[in-house]
C-alpha cells in the first residue's frame, strides 16, 4: 500500500481577525487546505471573502496592529512559517514564497527604475556582484516578454499589462517554490489576460512552482488550476479537483456562482444571480454563514456551531447540511 505523500504546503485551521473602530472583523475562520509541489490551487469567491488575507497570512505581511492570527499553522515541508522569527521569515519572502499583487500600479515604486526593482530582490537573496544582478534582472525582463533595453525606464512609462509583467518578474526573480497570485489579471483586458496567464503557466511549469491563484473569475480557474477551494465569509465551503468542482458542484454557493455565468448552450433571457449580499464579517450569522442567502437553509443551518464537512459521491469535500435537499431541487450537476 502506498503511503500518502506529505503536501508541500499545508494550511491548518487558520483563524485571522482584524480590529477596526473597536469591532472585531472575522476575516478567516478555520481555513484548511493542502498544496502539492508543482500544482495550482484556485481560491475562488466574492470580494471580501478572505482570499487575500489567507495569502498575506502565508507570506506574513498582514498589518501588525490591525490584524492578528488567532490560531492555525502554515506548514512548508513541515516547518511552521507562523512560528519563525521575522529575520528568518524575511529570508524566505521572494525566495521560498513570493506574491504577485493585485494592482501593479501600487505594487511598483514609481520613483525607481523597473530593472532596479527586480535587481533589489535578486541582490537580497543572492551573493551576486552588481553587474551579475543587473544582468539577471535584464534576463527576467526578457523572460516576461519585455526587452532588457527598457531596464532603465520607470513604471509610468509602461502600460497596465507591461506593469503586471514587471510585477511577475519581481515575484519570480529568485524562482520561488510557492507563488501567491492575487487576481493577477483583473485589471487587464481580455487579450492581455490570456497572454499573462499563458506566461505564468509556462514559467510555473519551467520551475516546478506551486501556485495559489486568487480570483473570482471561474474562466481563469478553468485555464490555470488543478484544484479549487471555494471561499465564503472566511471559510472554505467546497474543495476538490477542478473537474469535480466544475462538473459536480454541490454547495449551494458554488452552484450559485456557476448559475450566474452566462452559458452559450442555454437560451435564457436572464442570469440567475445569488440573492442578497455577503454577510458583515464583524457580525457573521450563526451556523452556516451562507444560510441567509440559501434557498435550502433550515433551522439546523442557523444553529450556533461549526457546520461539518461531508464527502460527496465523487470524492470531494463540501460544508453543507442539506445536500439531499439541493439534489431534490435539481441543481446538482
Amino acid at each position: 500500500m502506498n503511503e500518502k505523500k506529505t503536501p508541500f504546503l499545508s494550511v491548518k485551521d487558520l483563524v485571522v481577525e482584524y480590529t477596526s473602530d473597536g469591532q472585531t472583523i472575522h476575516a478567516v475562520n478555520g481555513v484548511s487546505f493542502e498544496l502539492e509541489k508543482g500544482k495550482t490551487l484556485g481560491l475562488v469567491g466574492e470580494t471580501g471573502a478572505g482570499k487575500t488575507t489567507i495569502a498575506k497570512t502565508i507570506l506574513r505581511i498582514l498589518p501588525d496592529r490591525a490584524a492578528k492570527v488567532k490560531s492555525g499553522e502554515v506548514l512548508v515541508e513541515g516547518t511552521d512559517l507562523l512560528k519563525l522569527p521575522e529575520e528568518e521569515m524575511r529570508k524566505h519572502r521572494g525566495n521560498l514564497i513570493s506574491m504577485v499583487f493585485q494592482d501593479p500600479m501600487t505594487a511598483l515604486n514609481p520613483t525607481m527604475r523597473v530593472g532596479d526593482q527586480i535587481k533589489e530582490v535578486i541582490t537580497h537573496h543572492n551573493d551576486f556582484s552588481d553587474k551579475e544582478a543587473t544582468e539577471q534582472a535584464g534576463k527576467m525582463l526578457e523572460m516576461v516578454g519585455i526587452p532588457a533595453s527598457r531596464y532603465s525606464e520607470y513604471p509610468h512609462q509602461f502600460s497596465g499589462g507591461m506593469k503586471q509583467r514587471v510585477v511577475i518578474a519581481i515575484a519570480l526573480a529568485c524562482t520561488p517554490d510557492i507563488l501567491l497570485a492575487d487576481e493577477p489579471t483583473t485589471a487587464l483586458d481580455v487579450t492581455i489576460q490570456a497572454q499573462v496567464l499563458e506566461m505564468i503557466n509556462d514559467l510555473k511549469a519551467k520551475n516546478n512552482t506551486s501556485m495559489i491563484l486568487i480570483t473570482h473569475d471561474l474562466g481563469v480557474v478553468a485555464t490555470v488550476c488543478d484544484d479549487v477551494a471555494v471561499v465564503y465569509a472566511g471559510e472554505i465551503v467546497e474543495t476538490g479537483t477542478k473537474e469535480q468542482i466544475f462538473d459536480h458542484p454541490h454547495h449551494p454557493y458554488t452552484i450559485g456562482l456557476f448559475n450566474a455565468i452566462p452559458s452559450m448552450n442555454v437560451d435564457e433571457e436572464y442570469l440567475h444571480p445569488i440573492d442578497g449580499l455577503p454577510p458583515n464579517p464583524a457580525d457573521l450569522p450563526k451556523g452556516c454563514s451562507f444560510s441567509p442567502r440559501c434557498p435550502y437553509a433550515t433551522d439546523a443551518c442557523r444553529k450556533e456551531g461549526i457546520i461539518p464537512t461531508v464527502t460527496t459521491p465523487d470524492g470531494h469535500i463540501c460544508r453543507c447540511l442539506n445536500l439531499d435537499k439541493v439534489k431534490e431541487g435539481g441543481n446538482l450537476r
